[in-house]
């Protein structure tokens, strides 16, 4: 391979410097999402031992590398347990990158209507409603909280299940595709318990804490209000207008697919 110059000992190709220049914008990249973090002094730690790694493998430090190759594999492991909120964010920006959703593609669009003319129903009725909406990642954690349905998405389904009568009414529906996967679903809590000054009930703290977490369209109606809101990257669209509620769905729903 053709040398381009070289420092001491070590010789850079070509080949070396793309690879010196991809790994760099790597560790830039994830600095950029854990700057304000506390995370981030964790990762400069293990930028600093691989470095000194290198410089050990380089020098034939045979001793030395391997005890920073160990420290290494364990500042690693201690990383990913200690800041698995910080990953998990960051492995949800990725998800909503348009490259990723190429290859992801929601047929969504089939079922809205049928949601929607339920969801204004349960609105004027004052029926509670919980239903996610996944996106570009498998929920399949949650889905294991509920019952198993896999049926095609009806307005009269959709009523039946978050009928008080029902014994399926109490936790979320989830929704993939055209198929309602399942339904009774428990979601996480999020530690909010206000939001723009109003107290957040059960099943507005269950869909805020699921958009923290995974990439999905989280639909809520009050029982108490008959209040219509949209929860999705840990964010709220609170007691949105009934003649709104169609195209803000739409829109949410049809973002980056």
């Amino acid at each position: 391979m053709f040398e381009i110059f070289r420092i001491g000992f070590l010789s850079f190709t070509f080949i070396d410097v793309i690879d010196i220049a991809i790994v760099a914008f790597l560790f830039f990249w994830v600095y950029k999402l854990l700057k304000d973090t506390i995370a981030v002094q964790i990762l400069f730690g293990l930028v600093i031992l691989i470095g000194l790694s290198f410089i050990a493998e380089a020098a034939n430090l045979k001793s030395i590398n391997w005890i920073l190759r160990t420290i290494s594999d364990i500042w690693l492991l201690a990383f990913i347990i200690l800041f698995q909120p910080e990953i998990r964010k960051m492995l949800l920006i990725i998800t909503r990158s348009p490259l990723f959703r190429i290859f992801v593609k929601s047929r969504i669009s089939e079922t809205i209507d049928e949601v929607i003319d339920a969801a204004l129903d349960f609105s004027a009725k004052h029926v509670g409603a919980l239903i996610v909406f996944t996106r570009s990642q498998n929920v399949r954690m949650t889905v294991d909280t509920g019952i198993k349905l896999h049926a095609v998405v009806s307005r009269e389904l959709i009523a039946s299940i978050f009928n008080t009568k029902s014994p399926l009414h109490d936790g979320a529906v989830i929704i993939e595709n055209q198929m309602i996967v399942a339904a009774r679903c428990v979601l996480p809590l999020t530690t909010v318990t206000k939001y723009d000054g109003k107290n957040l009930g059960t099943r507005h703290r269950a869909a805020l804490g699921l958009s923290e977490q995974i990439d999905a369209v989280v639909l809520i109606v009050s029982e108490e209000t008959g209040g219509i809101s949209i929860a999705q990257e840990g964010d709220f669209t609170l007691d949105i207008p009934k003649e709104e509620f169609s195209d803000v769905l739409r829109n949410r729903l049809a973002e980056n697919n």
